[in-house]
């Protein structure tokens, strides 16, 4: 075992990992994480391209919580969830990005095992939240359309801050269930995970001891809090479809169908990109170019999406901007006397 475990030693450089004398595991420190390319002419190019698409992120989604704060035209149970969901993006984006970047500006792989399980953690927990939100908004959707006239009364300030505090109370065990999980693990020689954050199946995969029960965690705790959220989703849709079928005039339909658009739009381009990464082949460039997909590009249009197909955003887009505009001068000439 000494030779084996010099000689995994010598091939990574670590020379601050731990080793308690008896024990059969190694405890490392640190992981690498191996990128999009090795190439070192593309680099810039990759920094700059993510450091636009996460400032465009920040910007839109931030742009969203301002615009629903102080207008009180949307101050409804749907642009309430808008707003968390714009919140929870900036917050997700965040846990990868940044720390991608920053490798790639200082030339470095490396990430320590704290951190790394601490991103997992993150990671996890504001994908599920963003997942279990967008089938509160589906069921949002499904109140307004199918039950008018008991929507407001139904979907309250009350239910929908308990639905809010729900969800984030659920992930937070979630998440904190399989860095648990990953915490009782231990590695060995490879330490390259090939991808640009610490991916739950990535680092589970590097462990060189019995995985068993993290996979079992893992495929019972997805069919519960990805495919529940998934199939009310579903079922929420369903039934919005069938009543938009009941209603007689044309112009009532498409009225009914615009309030749900943008919505359907998003839930579609998240799942479709998520389905992409877990289609796609295990510890291949493909997983990690897909995973871009749902972690930064999703992120990234969602503004876009709810600003150019929904009225009252752009309406109140138009009155913050006039608003902007007349206050500029205001603050000029105060500034000059």
């Amino acid at each position: 075992f000494a030779t084996k475990f010099l000689k995994c030693w010598e091939q990574h450089g670590r020379r601050d990992s731990l080793w308690s004398e008896g024990s059969n595991n190694t405890q490392i420190s640190e992981f690498l994480l191996l990128e999009f390319s090795e190439e070192s002419e593309l680099q810039p190019l990759i920094f700059a391209i993510f450091l636009s698409m996460y400032l465009i992120t920040l910007f839109g989604n931030l742009l969203i919580i301002l615009l629903v704060s102080s207008d009180s035209h949307l101050h409804t149970p749907m642009y309430f969830f808008l707003s968390n969901l714009s919140f929870v993006d900036v917050c997700f984006t965040s846990t990868t990005i940044p720390k991608m970047l920053w490798n790639i500006q200082t030339h470095s792989k490396v990430i320590t095992y704290e951190a790394c399980v601490t991103q997992m953690y993150f990671y996890i927990f504001f994908a599920g939240l963003d997942d279990i939100l967008l089938a509160v908004m589906a069921y949002d959707r499904y109140m307004a359309i199918c039950q008018p006239l008991q929507y407001m009364v139904i979907m309250s300030l009350q239910l929908c801050g308990l639905l809010v505090l729900l969800s984030w109370i659920m992930n937070i065990m979630y998440s904190l269930l399989h860095s648990l999980m990953v915490l009782r693990l231990s590695f060995c020689s490879d330490l390259e995970i090939h991808h640009f954050f610490c991916e739950l199946n990535q680092v589970i995969q590097l462990a060189c001891s019995d995985t068993f029960l993290n996979n079992i965690v893992i495929y019972f705790s997805t069919a519960l809090f990805g495919g529940g959220p998934f199939a009310g989703i579903i079922y929420s849709y369903f039934k919005i479809v069938s009543s938009i079928n009941g209603i007689s005039s044309a112009q009532g339909k498409y009225k009914a169908f615009s309030t749900c658009a943008s919505h359907l739009s998003v839930v579609s381009l998240f799942y479709c990109t998520v389905l992409g990464v877990y289609l796609s082949p295990a510890n291949s460039h493909s997983s990690a170019t897909a995973s871009v997909m749902y972690t930064v590009v999703t992120p990234v249009l969602n503004p876009f999406i709810y600003s150019l197909r929904n009225k009252d955003i752009k309406r109140a887009l138009r009155k913050f901007f006039r608003m902007a505009t007349i206050l500029e001068p205001i603050v000029l000439r105060q500034r000059k006397c």
